[in-house]
C-alpha cells in the first residue's frame, strides 16, 4: 500500500528494550477534502530512509499495515493496529542545475548591425 502527503514531523531515531530494536515516527499530512494526519513508524534499518528528508516536502510512502492482539492479566482482549514504513519517495521535482545546458536570455547580446535594406524573400 501507498499513502502521499507532506511531511509534517521527523521523529528523532529511538532505541527501545535492551535488545537494541530502533523506531523512528514520521507524521504526513494527507492533501484531500479532509486531511488526516498520519502517524508511520519506520523500524531497524529503515530509520535511515528519513535521513534526506525535511518537513515540508511532499512525499509517497509505502506502506504496511499491522495488528496484533493483546490479552490483559484480566482477561481483556485488546487489538492495535499500527502503520510501518518500509520506503519513501520524494514527489516534488528536483530543481534545475546552475549549469544547464540551454543559456539564460541574458546570456545573448542584442544585434546591432541589422540591414533594413534587405530584401524580404520570405514566401509568405
Amino acid at each position: 500500500m501507498e499513502v502521499q502527503g507532506k511531511i509534517k514531523l521527523i521523529g528523532e531515531t529511538l532505541t527501545v528494550g535492551t535488545n537494541g530494536f530502533r523506531k523512528r515516527e514520521l507524521v504526513i499530512t494527507t492533501e484531500e477534502q479532509y486531511p488526516q494526519h498520519l502517524s508511520i513508524d519506520f523500524v531497524q534499518d529503515k530509520t535511515d530512509l528519513l535521513n534526506n528528508f525535511e518537513v515540508g516536502q511532499s512525499v509517497k510512502v509505502g506502506i504496511n499495515l499491522r495488528g496484533r492482539e493483546w490479552i490483559s492479566p484480566q482477561g481483556e482482549t485488546k487489538h492495535f493496529n499500527s502503520i510501518q514504513g518500509w520506503r519513501i519517495d520524494n514527489l516534488q521535482p528536483k530543481p534545475s542545475s546552475p549549469t544547464s545546458t540551454s543559456p539564460s536570455p541574458e546570456a545573448f547580446e542584442p544585434a546591432e548591425d541589422l540591414k533594413t535594406d534587405e530584401p524580404d524573400d520570405l514566401p509568405f
